[in-house]
């Protein structure tokens, strides 16, 4: 069941995606006001009950729901994993985006390209040259398959395995959406965020996209140029300050050929303030903390779109094959 719940999730939302500001997301977003405004006093320990009913709360909540429609119809239990994974998982959530940056730098229009990065990311990307512009694209969009696809994903296959349903999908996007909500916060000077929250957050979805982030990285390894994906990922994960993006976006860039990293403009992410002297291969690497490979060219973004479809199409394949033998078994 739980193949037809993403195939049929994946196709739902390639013919009606979600519109990028729609009522579940700012749902989400009141939700996580409203727990910080109301349980947070600023306190180290608030944190703990803050992250728990923030993230855990709605993951529970999930699960009830779905073992009370289990136990009436296998059915309708079915439909509700296929409406919770179009809510949580795929790609038109962030791609009209990357297809949009795209037209534009394919139309030589390069201040509208980077208008909307800065749209997408919160960023000021107005100082960016074409070539690092073009690599800001590829990691954010690699990175975005990654949490909007890849992770929900894994964690819904293993939850929804042990019976809890599609808990496993809400609560990977509640753990990510609430690092970055609470990192963006942060940011804003007039509506700072409990230290102690914010990297209680970072901490507890770095645990959680552990395993996803080094199955994404394999999956890319096998379905790109494995070799040397397999040597990216060992000589320049370092490259990147968070080890789960450096070892995802390593191993893209060896996948592809392309280089990926490089110093960074204060306030872009992926944050690459740790350089090629902090870690990695200094033979391999670039003066400039990239990895090695060609500059990143137009053609590469088709490229990016290429190897992720090629992961999507690894996984499903696999998980096919699983629900097939425990059919016959």
């Amino acid at each position: 069941m739980n193949f037809f719940a993403v195939f049929f999730a994946l196709i739902c939302e390639q013919l009606k995606p979600l519109r990028a500001s729609n009522p579940v997301h700012r749902g989400v977003i009141a939700w996580v006001r409203w727990t910080g405004r109301n349980f947070d006093a600023g306190r180290d320990h608030h944190a703990n009950v803050v992250w728990g009913i923030t993230v855990l709360g709605p993951s529970l909540l999930a699960a009830l729901v779905y073992a009370g429609i289990h136990h009436f119809s296998i059915l309708l239990a079915l439909v509700f994993n296929v409406v919770v994974l179009y809510l949580t998982l795929g790609f038109r959530q962030f791609s009209h985006y990357f297809t949009d940056i795209r037209d534009a730098l394919e139309r030589a229009d390069e201040m509208e390209a980077r208008r909307l990065l800065a749209e997408w990311r919160h960023l000021d990307a107005s100082e960016l040259p074409r070539t690092e512009l073009l690599r800001h694209v590829m990691e954010h969009s690699l990175l975005a398959a990654h949490r909007h696809v890849f992770g929900v994903f894994f964690w819904f296959i293993l939850l929804s395995t042990l019976g809890l349903g599609p808990a496993g999908a809400i609560l990977y996007r509640m753990a990510e959406f609430a690092s970055r909500y609470w990192a963006f916060k942060s940011r804003t000077i007039e509506a700072p965020t409990n230290e102690s929250l914010l990297q209680l957050s970072r901490k507890l979805f770095g645990g959680i996209d552990y395993i996803p982030a080094r199955l994404t990285a394999t999956g890319f390894a096998i379905v790109g140029d494995f070799e040397e994906a397999v040597n990216g990922w060992r000589r320049d994960a370092s490259l990147w300050l968070h080890p789960n993006e450096g070892i995802i976006l390593a191993s893209a860039a060896g996948a592809l050929g392309v280089q990926l990293g490089g110093s960074a403009a204060p306030g872009i992410t992926p944050d690459r303030s740790k350089t090629f002297e902090m870690g990695g291969d200094m033979e391999a690497t670039l003066a400039d903390g990239s990895t090695p490979g060609q500059p990143p060219a137009l053609g590469h973004l088709q490229s990016v779109v290429g190897l992720v479809w090629r992961s999507v199409v690894l996984w499903m394949l696999l998980l096919a094959l699983l629900t097939l033998a425990n059919l016959l078994g």
